[in-house]
């Protein structure tokens, strides 16, 4: 962690006994249930509220990752696609799925960035370093371990993104019939390239919005306060989207593969990316790329503000 902006000065000038008090700040960043229950709420709270900004291009990005399966053709664009949602289907269609992604925002969020913290402390303790290796390691292991957890909400969440009909649908009827069509072992589809796709958005995010920080403190007049978490947090939202949007599509492509007597379509991750480089070639990789990059950029950038503000009132210092 690196400390607000007091602590910095104190380490400048303290030299020693800043960089103790630091040190003894990362020692008791689990003191007390209310100071880990604080850690972990930020992160969730965080990630549900910039969720829920975004969550319309969330279901455009869902829409346009499934357009012409197995065809090579011409592409709806984003803003094609949403003309044509509003007008068939109506504007509610486009917060389909947000009852389970929010659910999964605050269980996810609140794991996904609040492990990444302890991880990276540990590592610390046990290698005796922090470097970008430490940081990436630790992303990817709160990422994919959220991601496990979480996945069945994440199935629900897409489907119902992909459901035209508002009235006879819902998460726990979806989930109803999902269970009792495919099995419960349904919930877990697509769970590889989700724990792929979480591990490579949440290194690249935290890794890059960490060691953003710390290279504009140390090279720029910039200290702790939103200009810094907003340039930062920008720089996190495009490296992470040009990582993880192909890797975000075929999570969805299986996440969306229904059993039927016919087979799968995709037997895993790798056969799917297979044929779909195979059969519509790789530009389909990138499938909903711009509104991938309009979402995640956006949300990055939102939880990251919102999570050092709330990091801010509750007592713990900035990540």
């Amino acid at each position: 962690m690196s400390g607000n902006s007091s602590s910095d000065n104190s380490a400048l000038s303290g030299g020693g006994g800043g960089a103790a008090k630091n040190d003894e700040k990362k020692k008791n960043w689990s003191t007390s249930p209310s100071t880990l229950f604080n850690h972990f709420a930020t992160s969730g709270l965080s990630v549900a509220i910039a969720t829920s900004i975004t969550h319309p291009l969330d279901v455009l990005k869902v829409r346009l990752q499934m357009q012409l399966v197995g065809q090579k053709g011409p592409l709806s664009g984003m803003g094609q696609l949403f003309l044509s949602v509003v007008k068939n289907e109506g504007p509610k269609s486009l917060y389909l799925g947000l009852t389970p992604a929010l659910t999964r925002s605050v269980v996810y969020g609140g794991l996904r960035l609040g492990l990444y913290e302890p991880s990276k402390h540990a590592c610390d303790l046990a290698f005796g370093s922090s470097n970008v290796l430490v940081k990436i390691a630790s992303g990817m292991f709160a990422g994919a371990f959220a991601t496990a957890l979480t996945n069945p909400m994440e199935v629900l969440k897409v489907r119902l993104q992909m459901s035209s009909d508002m009235g006879k649908s819902g998460p726990i009827v979806e989930l109803r019939r999902t269970i009792s069509e495919e099995g419960i072992k349904a919930l877990w589809k697509g769970v590889g390239p989700a724990m792929a796709r979480a591990a490579a958005l949440t290194a690249s995010q935290l890794a890059t919005y960490d060691e953003t920080k710390q290279i504009l403190v140390k090279w720029t007049s910039l200290r702790e306060g939103f200009h810094l978490h907003l340039i930062s947090s920008t720089v996190a939202g495009i490296l992470s989207t040009l990582i993880t949007a192909p890797v975000d599509m075929v999570k969805t492509r299986l996440m969306l593969q229904r059993e039927s007597k016919g087979g799968r379509i995709y037997k895993n991750g790798f056969n799917c990316a297979y044929q779909v480089l195979l059969k519509e070639g790789p530009r389909a990789l990138y499938k909903g790329g711009f509104t991938i990059f309009a979402r995640l950029g956006p949300q990055t950038t939102i939880t990251f503000i919102l999570c050092e503000e709330l990091r801010k009132h509750s007592g713990l210092d900035a990540i």
